[in-house]
């Protein structure tokens, strides 16, 4: 599997969520996830601790659908600036990194 790049934005104390449509790099269909498991998680430097974990859900496994959410109880805890992320899926045989970016986390300004 190919691994798709994404840059995301997310904004101090609001709910965030992102929805991502995954297709085989061979065939250019939908990837069927049937049968996946999945995580994402956001670090403020690749080597750091994790500063906070999207929740991940199929919304549509067979049109290889995957969403990611945080809540607001969590983005309001995280500091403004870049981090990264990466999500990655799990087969069963095989654990692949899918999607990757940076993530901007930027202060909200109305609270």
């Amino acid at each position: 599997m190919a691994v798709f790049s994404n840059n995301l934005t997310i904004h101090t104390g609001t709910d965030f969520e992102q929805t991502f449509l995954l297709e085989d790099n061979r065939t250019n269909a939908a990837l069927d996830l049937t049968g996946y498991s999945g995580c994402a998680k956001i670090k403020k430097y690749q080597s750091s601790t994790t500063a906070a974990t999207f929740a991940l859900s199929f919304t549509n496994r067979t049109l290889g659908k995957v969403r990611i959410t945080m809540g607001a109880s969590t983005t309001i805890n995280l500091k403004a600036g870049k981090y990264f992320y990466d999500v990655l899926l799990n087969s069963g045989s095989n654990v692949e990194r899918v999607i990757e970016g940076e993530v901007l986390v930027k202060r909200a300004v109305t609270r």
